[in-house]
């Protein structure tokens, strides 16, 4: 799966409908996205499609896209997460052309706002929450003015002044938008555009005590950064009317269209921020690293590549359709990129001792690092009298179609010449620990040493090979929707097997976190970016060779 070029990066409806823009000359001509992230948590794989979607645009159409935090709610922000989210953004390759926060503008939004109460479309309601609610309706009940609406804008300036200065307690006041009460979209029922919530602000400190609602404050910011097209998800699109109302009642100079799309809907795991944080504070998962995490974090860890990322992106494309998407084509992305770029190694998962009685000496067998880029060059593993092969590769009692290592049957050690099994050791219970083989040189072509053709080939690493603790993970639920009440009950308690005991070849001791490799015949693997020490890595399993849950 190969990354978009520009061209092919274009071809969306988004794109279409800013192409027919600029040929409108709408914004000058201009495009400038931003990518709007609260921080209020780490990134999943579904901010990695908005993230591409943003500067993907802004670069495709010689444009710009801000980064820009809406930290407008101090109770759930932390500094924590502004670092890990630009950290994230640069890993997934893309840079921002300017820095902003929603905060940059507390004190112009605090004017606009002042504004609109003197325009007579604002005014501070006393009510509490619960009453609010109740004058509001719903999509059945017809909403009512409550006893504050019609207040003179002299008072309700004056209450919003007093809210500003700490002088009224949370719960008691708040600025609403005056539009309709009985607005069919309930989004326009006269929506709250101002709290009190006397916290500290991870950058403002306590300077504020009021702090401007999500929809009030981001169609202003995107005006005042002269955003063209403001992108956003399908959830947004009943909130266009408020979006749209704030820009023409304040009358920016500039003015943003919104414009929404189908989020990403990926079965087999959450996308909330609410459930990955019930996951992470329960213990459900070692935290938002954890490789089986599809956050950012998480999948970094794991061993997901940028690349693949970007790929995975443009391939599930931009709809207006909510869909959803198989967790295969998220792997396959992955595999794609690593198969042309991870170079080969060999490991034993569940080792199985091998005797080669008859090997004359050590010698040293040289493998391909890559089988389709030469340029890589070969490795040298040493043939040593004891081996270990996976225990798989091995049947006493083969099945029909078995063309691996049974006794008194030849087969291929990769790169390493042929070896038949001579005898078997067993403990008391009657397991195989062990067998005796006899070794034979390489031959040219495709029979061996019997004579005829030997149709299995398998893996090895030296018997002096250092025990390796190995990751399996998998993905976190089994059911294709864990969603409901019961939705934790759907975890898959196969998301992750840990082998102790795995043997990998000497050379990889001294692997690097992060660094990746197929290991022939098993899968792709990463080494950890957190629990690997010093000539110790622990690998962390990417993704098979073929997608074997389907079989599943």
């Amino acid at each position: 799966m190969s990354e978009p070029t520009a061209t092919e990066a274009l071809s969306n409806f988004i794109a279409d409908r800013i192409t027919d823009d600029r040929s409108q000359g709408k914004h000058g001509g201009r495009v400038v996205t931003r990518f709007p992230p609260e921080p209020n948590g780490y990134l999943h794989i579904g901010h990695a499609k908005s993230i591409c979607l943003n500067f993907g645009l802004a670069r495709d159409f010689g444009g710009r896209c801000n980064l820009r935090f809406d930290d407008t709610n101090p109770s759930t922000e932390d500094i924590e997460y502004v670092d890990a989210i630009q950290e994230d953004i640069r890993w997934l390759g893309f840079n921002w052309d300017e820095l902003h926060f929603a905060s940059d503008y507390f004190e112009q939004l605090y004017e606009w706002a002042q504004k609109l109460i003197r325009s007579g479309h604002a005014y501070v309601d006393e009510s509490s929450a619960e009453e609010i609610a109740a004058y509001r309706g719903d999509f059945r009940t017809p909403g009512r003015p409550t006893p504050y609406r019609d207040r003179p804008a002299a008072e309700s300036l004056a209450l919003f002044e007093k809210m500003r200065a700490g002088e009224i307690d949370e719960g008691k006041a708040v600025l609403r938008a005056k539009i309709d009460t009985n607005h069919p979209n309930m989004n326009l029922r006269d929506p709250v555009i101002y709290r009190i919530k006397k916290a500290h602000h991870h950058r403002t400190g306590d300077k504020w005590c009021i702090y401007p609602m999500y929809d009030y404050a981001h169609p202003l910011s995107d005006a005042v950064e002269a955003i063209t097209h403001s992108i956003c998800t399908l959830e947004f699109e009943d909130h266009r009317p408020f979006y749209d109302w704030c820009i023409n009642t304040v009358d920016t100079p500039a003015k943003p269209n919104q414009i929404e799309f189908a989020r990403l809907n990926l079965n087999y795991t959450v996308m909330s921020k609410r459930k990955l944080l019930q996951l992470v504070n329960e213990k459900l998962v070692d935290g938002w690293h954890d490789p089986r995490m599809l956050t950012i974090r998480g999948l970094r860890r794991r061993g997901y590549t940028p690349a693949s990322i970007r790929a995975f992106a443009h391939q599930i494309g931009v709809n207006r359709t909510n869909s959803w998407i198989d967790m295969g084509v998220l792997e396959n992305a992955v595999r794609e990129d690593l198969n042309a770029s991870a170079p080969r190694a060999m490991a034993v998962l569940r080792p199985l001792k091998v005797t080669l009685t008859n090997l004359p000496e050590e010698r040293a067998c040289s493998l391909s690092n890559h089988p389709q880029k030469p340029e890589l060059g070969h490795r040298e593993v040493r043939l040593t009298r004891q081996i270990f092969i996976d225990r798989e590769d091995f049947e006493e009692v083969p099945p029909k179609g078995f063309f691996r290592l049974v006794p008194g049957g030849w087969v291929r050690l990769r790169g390493a010449g042929f070896i038949k099994c001579d005898s078997v050791e067993k403990d008391a219970s009657g397991n195989v620990t062990g067998v005796s083989c006899t070794w034979h040189a390489p031959i040219e072509g495709n029979e061996g040493p019997g004579g005829g053709k030997v149709k299995g080939t398998i893996h090895w690493v030296p018997g002096d090979s250092p025990a390796a603790t190995v990751r399996l993970y998998d993905r976190l639920f089994s059911v294709e929707h864990p969603d409901g009440d019961d939705w934790k009950a759907h975890l898959n308690p196969n998301s992750r097997e840990i082998l102790v005991d795995a043997r990998v070849e000497p050379s990889l001791a001294h692997a690097k976190s992060g660094d990746t490799f197929q290991f022939e015949r098993t899968g792709y693997f990463c080494a950890d970016s957190i629990d690997s020490t010093p000539g110790k890595p622990i690998w962390n399993r990417v993704v098979t060779l073929k997608d074997s849950w389907a079989k599943r």
